[in-house]
């Protein structure tokens, strides 16, 4: 049952699931702007309720910006999330199209939607580009907020959703149908009363390890404990490996996935980190780290003098305002008398907002 991602699984991985652990998906957030509220979710401030596009770490204004970071980030594939992409639908497909158009349909897209704006003429105009469909079934955002007596509220609301995931069949084959939940503690019993309910029609579930954020802070801290380390809920994986005994007691034929805060940090992002392109003259560590030897100054004088020591052994990053230099030329100026040059080692991510994690000036 647990993979070698750090995760739980049941009859093997979802296609998006597949790309996803290997760093291969490019993750296209197309806006903060939700058609929900639900009080579990784990947006940052910068993003939640936020109007911008963003293409992994890259916030984004055209598909050129776009089509950029995919090629960067060596993706073969993308995941499309948000907000609800169907408040932007124009948008989505354009974004999808533009993917397919230029890497072809081996491309593969999968998406998340909430369900409250599913109908079949959104599936339909989605389903020309989008290979794989996750539902976020819109009972998972309240049954935390509501008492026992108001089950009927639950039952109702989760009928809804069933309907609106069932339109998909008319679009996609079966095994490209899910529905991601958050794995929130003690709700175990209900949402293995929906996947039975949506057996037929769907192909897999993605349950995701339930983390805590920034704007999720104040709701869940108030009824859950944090796991030692203070970013995921104490007893999720445990409520999510009951889900997955069950259904396979129960013999229901999905893939099933429990997603952990693990993997998707451990695999997940360092495998995507190491597939990032780099500037000239880095080098990866094995983590997917890229370190450079730089000088933190740009200027005609610097470069000038820089090309008739070095000649052209160093690379000008505009957009840190730097020098990077190949390690022979490094070397060369250090071991000079004369040189002035204070060249620091700099420890930071391969991705577009190469945030440092570690810098050395060497003397």
């Amino acid at each position: 049952m647990k993979t070698k991602y750090s995760s739980y699984n049941l009859n093997g991985l979802p296609e998006g699931c597949k790309y996803c652990v290997k760093g291969e998906k490019l993750v296209l957030f197309i806006s903060g702007v939700c058609s929900r509220n639900c009080w579990y979710c784990s947006l940052s401030d910068k993003r939640k309720n936020k109007n911008i596009i963003w293409a992994n770490e890259r916030e984004i204004k055209n598909t050129k910006e776009f089509l950029k970071e995919i090629k960067e980030s060596n993706a073969t594939s993308m995941g499309i999330t948000g907000g609800d992409p169907l408040l932007f639908l124009k948008r989505t497909i354009k974004y999808a199209k533009t993917a397919k158009k230029t890497f072809g349909k081996k491309f593969h897209i999968h998406i998340y939607l909430p369900t409250k704006f599913v109908n079949k003429n959104n599936l339909k105009k989605l389903s020309k580009y989008i290979d794989e469909i996750r539902f976020n079934p819109e009972c998972s955002s309240l049954r935390s907020s509501l008492s026992k007596k108001e089950d009927s509220i639950f039952a109702a609301i989760a009928d809804n959703d069933l309907k609106k995931i069932k339109l998909a069949s008319i679009y996609w084959k079966k095994q490209n149908i899910g529905i991601e939940l958050p794995m929130i503690p003690e709700k175990e019993k209900d949402f293995l009363e929906l996947i039975t309910k949506a057996k037929d029609f769907i192909g897999f579930v993605n349950l995701n390890e339930f983390e805590l954020s920034e704007t999720n802070i104040n709701m869940v801290t108030k009824k859950y404990t944090l796991n030692q380390g203070g970013y995921t809920i104490k007893d999720s994986i445990k409520s999510g490996i009951w889900l997955l005994k069950q259904i396979k007691k129960r013999k229901i034929n999905l893939k099933v996935h429990l997603c952990t805060a693990k993997l998707k940090n451990n695999h997940q992002f360092k495998n995507r980190l190491k597939l990032h392109n780099i500037l000239p003259f880095g080098y990866k560590t094995k983590e997917g780290m890229v370190k450079y030897l730089v000088i933190d100054s740009i200027n005609k004088k610097l470069i000038n003098k820089l090309k008739e020591e070095i000649n052209k052994q160093f690379y000008i990053d505009n957009k840190k305002k730097r020098v990077i230099l190949s390690q022979s030329a490094a070397a060369k100026l250090l071991n000079n008398p004369n040189n002035k040059y204070k060249i620091s080692l700099v420890e930071e991510f391969p991705t577009y907002d190469q945030i440092e994690t570690e810098k050395q000036e060497i003397k």
